[in-house]
């Protein structure tokens, strides 16, 4: 018989270290299964999260994994996991070494992997001049030179955000025109537009058009496709929700998912994504798979 734990916690990262805690306090048995690939691994530091502003994304990992670990009923077991079934009190998770485990819940904090426009040095440059979000990467750019890369519609989001951190041009590529009154919110932001095709992006982050034009910016944002990055939540049946750059699974305001006994946070369960979220989520998640166990 596989070993039973009371939860175990699919993703090692900030979610999941933040629900496992909570269920550690609680005295709980806890098995933290994670895959080693957090999704802000290239990023130098991370923002906006009070406490910790500017530390390399890693430290606060780290820091984090060894305060959840220093609880005596929390194990961690470096694998993948590739599979998962059964139902609440009762369900079962194969690891990519053929381990099973046993759970009366499960909390899934497993991510998302983004997928980023074929530009030609584009994906090099993710996360140390090539972001996502304003409020972690904004701030930085010291109010100087931000292109936004448009993937369609949803890039006028950041395009009329922007300006707020500094001089925005918006780079069409061909993915997006905007119509007559986008164009005037656009102008009335100050933002302009470019509607050449992108060739690549060299040096910091300078676009390089078809045209042979360099047009050099401090910072690019592109509003990245987003999957969820395990199978798990398919296998077990959870209901998803498209959002504006994928789906993502739905739960409830306790990070209930639909399927009873399962709980989901970060970055895999929202459509607006930062480590604090994240954090915050995961609080909830092992606080709400906690008094699952005691109420139903």
């Amino acid at each position: 018989m596989p070993e039973t734990f009371d939860a175990v916690v699919v993703g090692g990262s900030y979610a999941g270290l933040s629900a496992a805690m909570q269920l550690a306090r609680a005295r709980r048995r806890v098995l933290i299964v994670d895959a080693g690939q957090r999704r802000n691994r290239f990023a130098t530091a991370s923002h906006g999260l009070i406490g910790q502003d500017g530390r390399a994304p890693e430290a606060i990992a780290a820091d984090a994994r060894a305060q959840v670990l220093a609880y005596p009923t929390v194990q961690w077991r470096q694998a993948t996991a590739l599979r998962a079934d059964g139902a609440i009190d009762r369900f079962e998770l194969e690891d990519d070494a053929g381990a099973r485990v046993a759970a009366r819940r499960l909390v899934l904090a497993t991510g998302v992997v983004d997928t980023l426009p074929e530009i030609d040095g584009l994906q090099a440059r993710w996360g140390r001049s090539v972001f996502h979000c304003p409020y972690c990467h904004g701030y930085e750019l010291d109010r100087g030179r931000i292109g936004v890369v448009a993937v369609g519609e949803v890039s006028m989001h950041h395009a009329l955000m922007l300006p707020d951190w500094g001089t925005v041009t918006f780079f069409l590529d061909g993915r997006f025109a905007p119509d007559e009154a986008q164009r005037a919110a656009l102008a009335a932001r100050g933002v302009a537009v470019e509607p050449a095709r992108i060739a690549r992006v060299c040096d910091r982050a300078t676009v390089e058009l078809e045209d042979g034009r360099r047009i050099e910016q401090d910072g690019l944002f592109v509003a990245s496709r987003t999957q969820v990055a395990s199978p798990l939540a398919g296998q077990l049946g959870c209901a998803f929700e498209d959002g504006p750059l994928g789906a993502f699974v739905r739960t409830d305001a306790m990070q209930a998912t639909s399927v009873p006994g399962v709980f989901a946070c970060g970055d895999a369960a929202r459509g607006a994504h930062s480590v604090a979220l994240a954090i915050g989520d995961g609080a909830m998640a092992g606080t709400a798979a906690h008094r699952s166990l005691i109420f139903g």
